[in-house]
C-alpha cells in the first residue's frame, strides 16, 4: 500500500471512530435546569387563617428548579424551592386594626405527582423572614429553600412520557405575629385552604416534567 493510500485509510478510521463517538455520545447530554412553577402572576388564591379576624383570602405563588428531562427510574431533588405569599391592601387594614404589623415563621407546602413516587408528602421548613410591614398596601411574604428545609426527592415512573407536580388543597405555616403595641411575637399556625372556584384553579406546576 501506498504511502497516500495508508494516510487516505487511517483518515477514514479517523471519521468513522468520531463518527461512533457522536452516535453514543448524542443522547447523554447533560439536561437543563429550568425552573417550574404555579400560580402564574396572580397566583393561587386560598383562604388562610390570621389571628384575631376571620380567615381571609391569600394568592399562593410556588416554584422549584429541576430537570428538563429525566431519565425513567431515576431520582431527582428539586432546588430553589419556594414562592410568595400575598395578603392584599384590606386584609393588612384587617391586621392593623388587631395590632399585628409583623410576621416571621415556616411553612410546610403539601406537593403530589402524577407518576412516579416522592419521598416524602410535602416540603416542609420553608423559611419566611422576618419581616415589619410598612404601613398600608398589599403585603408580599417571600417564601424560600434555607438549610433547615427538608425538599422530598422525586422518582421518575419506570416507563417513558410525563409526569406533573402540584399543590394541593391545603398547606400551612408556623409563624409568629409582631404585635406592635408591646413588641412581642406571638405563635400562631396558619392553615390555608384552596378557595373553590368554578372552573376549578389550576395548582400544577408548568411545564410538565419529560420522562425520557
Amino acid at each position: 500500500m501506498s504511502r497516500l493510500s495508508r494516510l487516505s485509510a487511517g483518515i477514514a478510521t479517523t471519521a468513522t471512530a468520531i463518527g461512533a463517538i457522536a452516535v453514543l455520545t448524542a443522547g447523554t447530554a447533560a439536561a437543563a435546569t429550568i425552573t417550574y412553577a404555579a400560580g402564574g402572576t396572580a397566583g393561587i388564591t386560598y383562604n388562610c387563617t390570621f389571628p384575631g379576624i376571620s380567615p381571609q383570602p391569600v394568592a399562593i405563588t410556588a416554584h422549584l428548579d429541576a430537570p428538563d428531562t429525566v431519565v425513567h427510574g431515576t431520582t431527582v431533588t428539586p432546588s430553589n424551592v419556594g414562592g410568595t405569599a400575598t395578603i392584599s391592601s384590606t386584609v393588612h387594614s384587617l391586621l392593623t386594626a388587631v395590632g399585628y404589623d409583623g410576621i416571621r415563621g415556616k411553612a410546610t407546602v403539601p406537593v403530589t405527582a402524577s407518576a412516579g413516587t416522592l419521598s416524602q408528602s410535602s416540603a416542609t421548613g420553608l423559611n419566611i423572614p422576618e419581616v415589619i410591614y410598612p404601613t398600608g398596601g398589599a403585603i408580599t411574604v417571600v417564601i424560600s429553600q434555607d438549610s433547615g428545609s427538608s425538599i422530598p426527592n422525586w422518582t421518575a415512573p419506570p416507563a417513558a412520557g410525563t409526569a406533573t407536580l402540584s399543590l394541593t388543597s391545603g398547606l400551612s405555616a408556623n409563624l409568629e405575629f409582631h404585635k406592635k403595641s408591646t413588641n412581642t411575637w406571638s405563635p400562631w399556625t396558619m392553615n390555608c385552604t384552596l378557595k373553590v372556584t368554578s372552573p376549578a384553579q389550576n395548582i400544577a406546576f408548568s411545564p410538565s416534567i419529560t420522562v425520557s
